[in-house]
């Protein structure tokens, strides 16, 4: 049987401590980092009832009659692709999900410079008049998981042999931060896809879910379960940390299998680089040869040239073409 994602415990990455200590954490990243791309994340200090706050509001937001979730709907958010998305709306390989979902990101008012100039996925954030409790509770756990994803960057920084602030003197002081909020509700069929094999696009995402679980990650011995742990996250690497390290670092496939008779939620939180930024292999590693044809999607991370905007542009006008069309 395939082994199961390591577990990695981040705290010292949060407090000061001697390098000894730092410099196991750096190599436990290493491992988890090559084997598999996936690994479990605890020590991250985020308060649990922050968590539940959010996980209770959004409850109350997916229960709400669908016209009340349409009054926020993505269409309306303009070109900040924020809001409201229903059941199938969205794309995996140009299959349907079966999922509904909330789309946040950083809370950038008018007058920041991106929002001034139609820079797409930038904006304010769009809540329901319903539930007042949401955007606290929102905005809240976004703040703390950059935090938290700036102090893992920092263990992969050094993971890789480079200065702990690598990625956020060239790439993170101002990350693209976007997040997700994913409802699947019960369905009959058990056997479909809440979301097909894909991959992130980013530098790392980081996942909270509900008790009922049913993420799986692509290993080189198959497919494997990723169940809910209490008080842990589920951290895993996007393409462009694929594209940094040459492949060293994979962006591992994943997939969400349907829950049949429960709903689940699931809570990803997205920490890529700036919208601007241009990604080249790290110093001292030389660019991977196209590598499409073992790639899910055939499409290559280490052929792309362009922003890391450019790049997820391209990959968001697939998830929603309709929306693309409309902006």
């Amino acid at each position: 049987m395939p082994a199961a994602l390591p577990i990695v415990d981040m705290s010292p990455l949060l407090r000061p401590g001697p390098d000894a200590e730092q410099d196991a954490l750096a190599r436990a990243i290493a491992t988890a980092c090559r084997e598999r791309g996936f690994f479990y994340v605890v020590g991250h200090g985020v308060d649990p009832d922050l968590l539940a706050a959010l996980d209770l509001a959004c409850r109350q937001f997916f229960a709400l009659p669908a016209a009340a979730k349409q009054a926020i709907a993505m269409a309306r958010g303009g070109r900040a692709w924020r809001g409201y998305f229903a059941l199938g709306d969205e794309l995996t390989a140009g299959v349907p999900d079966l999922k509904e979902g909330l789309y946040f990101g950083s809370e950038l008012g008018p007058e920041h410079p991106r929002v001034r100039a139609g820079v797409p996925l930038h904006g304010a954030n769009l809540f329901p008049a319903e539930l007042p409790a949401l955007r606290p509770a929102v905005l809240a756990y976004i703040d703390a998981l950059t935090r938290v994803a700036h102090a893992l960057l920092r263990g992969v920084a050094r993971s890789l042999g480079l200065a702990d602030d690598y990625f956020a003197v060239h790439y993170t002081a101002d990350p693209t931060v976007l997040f997700r909020v994913f409802h699947y509700p019960a369905v009959a069929d058990a056997a479909g896809w809440g979301v097909g094999e894909h991959t992130d696009y980013g530098l790392l995402t980081l996942l909270a879910q509900d008790e009922v679980g049913g993420l799986e990650v692509k290993t080189p011995d198959g497919w494997i379960d990723a169940p809910p742990i209490s008080g842990a996250m589920i951290c895993n690497l996007g393409d462009m940390l694929d594209r940094l390290t040459g492949g060293e670092y994979r962006s591992t496939p994943h997939r969400v299998r349907s829950s049949g008779g429960r709903s689940r939620l699931s809570f990803p939180f997205f920490f890529d680089p700036d919208f601007t930024a241009e990604l080249r292999p790290l110093p001292d590693r030389p660019p991977r040869p196209d590598d499409a044809v073992d790639r899910w999607d055939r499409s290559s991370v280490h052929a792309f040239t362009g922003s890391y905007g450019d790049y997820l542009l391209a990959k968001v006008a697939r998830v929603f073409p309709a929306l693309v069309t409309a902006t």
